[in-house]
């Protein structure tokens, strides 16, 4: 185990003021006496005092590295790197941590530099001094357990936070993808409400063709469930770890038999299928999997906020804009305007949306700039990772609770808009062909006269057959049998013969 002198951090001592001296290889430093924390933390609160926001944020961080490092105490012990008495403290500690304890003890800021090696430090001291007091002994007594010598025993933070870090992605992740499968859900319920539901489709904001809402809201949810099947593909990824790679993947300081035990106490830990990298210096300094993660990320924040941009204008209005759609009213939308209520959910969905955006290009360029057997700019991609996931995984559930659920349709307007306006002449063209079409259509802009009743006076088709084209079943595609009409009409290069 070594002696208190070799210890990179050694014995402390606490005076009268409330405080407890730590040392380490730069020298000494007064720590509060009540902290799980120790001199290296000390330092980092120094050295990178830049967001004011803590590791805490991310409570998934903290449960898996406090993982990571229960396994590491049980593989120790398993191959003898490290006494039963020791052993037990480090267990116990971690158990506290996975229940979530102790979370106000995790102080380092989420940006540093040294590529997690605060991170790292500050859960082996918390570790430490919890598992200290357990054991009946005083803060800092690090003779009896060490940050570095017992809780890091056969362990860098080059493979403990890379581990951690896809443990606590993977977390959030499977968080993330559930409530994508209830908004998908949710859209589903509003297609079937809205199925019969006739509208005007539009493409470039111009009128197209009819569709029904119900079409729409599914073709929202099969969005969301690609993106959804996407992501769930990265998920089995995050299930390759680097434990035993130690410094820079050649397990330099660890027993070899380290790297099979750790796994599987890991495995056993978190109930995870987890394998060990089979090339552990490739795993130490390769983002891969982190980039598509964020890549997916990416991809759905995209297509979510353009559904948002859809939800806030087929809401428009409620007198002059398109108004298909109503949203339910969450709050009084101007200062001065009396009456007005805004979009907000799909807004603050939006903004979200921008946010994992800017978070992809943070990942990919910092994937980028890694240089030769480490990537130093881990923390900033584990942040804006886990700030993703957590940040869309709120988002969704607000849009499903207080926007899409509550979604109404006035139905007679809708249908009576869509029985009126030009763009059913498309549905005419197999009939009476695209020159005749565009003439009508043309005639029908320029008087007002609705579609089918300029077909039918022009003569090109009987007033019932008319009638069965202009069904709403028709009109939206969801019938797609031969319509049987009252007679055959067949077409020479768009000419009606």
């Amino acid at each position: 185990m070594g002696t208190a002198f070799d210890r990179s951090i050694r014995t402390t001592s606490t005076d009268h003021r409330g405080t407890r001296t730590e040392h380490d290889g730069l020298g000494s430093m007064e720590i509060p006496a009540d902290a799980y924390w120790g001199i290296n933390t000390a330092r980092a609160l120094t050295n990178f005092a830049i967001s004011g926001r803590s590791i805490a944020e991310f409570p998934d961080l903290i449960v898996a590295y406090a993982e990571v490092k229960q396994a590491a105490a049980q593989a120790n012990l398993e191959i003898g790197s490290i006494t039963e008495d020791r052993a037990r403290l480090i267990i116990a500690a971690c158990e506290e941590l996975r229940r979530g304890d102790l979370l106000d003890a995790f102080v380092v800021d989420i940006m540093q530099g040294g590529a997690g090696t605060s991170t790292n430090m500050n859960v082996n001291e918390v570790i430490a001094n919890r598992g200290l007091e357990i054991g009946g002994f005083a803060k800092g007594a690090y003779e009896h357990l060490s940050p570095n010598d017992d809780v890091n025993r056969s362990q860098s933070t080059n493979d403990t936070y890379p581990t951690a870090f896809k443990l606590s992605v993977r977390h959030s992740l499977v968080r993330l993808i559930a409530e994508m499968e209830r908004l998908e859900a949710a859209l589903e319920i509003k297609g079937a409400e809205f199925a019969h539901v006739v509208k005007v489709g539009r493409t470039q904001l111009q009128d197209a063709v009819p569709m029904t809402v119900g079409q729409e809201f599914r073709g929202w949810a099969t969005t969301v469930r690609g993106a959804r099947e996407a992501l769930a593909f990265v998920e089995p990824m995050l299930r390759t770890i680097s434990m035993g790679a130690t410094a820079i993947g050649t397990g330099i300081a660890a027993d070899p038999d380290f790297t099979p035990s750790v796994c599987r106490h890991l495995a056993d830990i978190t109930g995870l299928d987890l394998t060990t990298a089979d090339d552990l210096i490739s795993a130490t300094s390769d983002m891969g999997v982190f980039l598509q993660l964020s890549g997916g990320l990416k991809r759905f924040a995209m297509q979510l906020s353009k559904i948002c941009n859809d939800l806030r204008l087929l809401a428009s209005g409620p007198q002059t804009g398109l108004g298909d759609l109503q949203l339910p009213a969450r709050q009084a939308g101007s200062s001065i305007m009396p009456g007005k209520v805004n979009p907000v959910i799909p807004e603050v969905v939006n903004e979200v949306c921008f946010m994992v955006l800017g978070a992809d290009l943070v990942v990919s360029v910092a994937s980028e700039a890694g240089q030769l057997q480490l990537n130093a700019f881990e923390p900033v991609m584990l942040h804006s990772l886990l700030m993703s996931e957590k940040w869309l995984t709120a988002s969704l559930i607000t849009l499903r609770e207080n926007c899409i659920d509550g979604i109404t349709v006035d139905a007679d307007k809708l249908n009576q808009r869509s029985a009126s306006f030009v763009g059913v002449i498309t549905t005419f063209i197999p009939y009476i062909g695209y020159l005749e079409a565009a003439t009508l259509a043309k005639q029908a802009l320029a008087t007002g006269e609705g579609v089918a009743e300029l077909v039918v006076r022009s003569g090109l088709m009987d007033a019932a057959d008319v009638a069965i084209l202009l069904e709403p079943a028709r009109l939206s595609g969801e019938d797609t049998s031969e319509p049987v009409l009252s007679r055959d009409y067949a077409l020479d290069h768009g000419t009606r013969e």
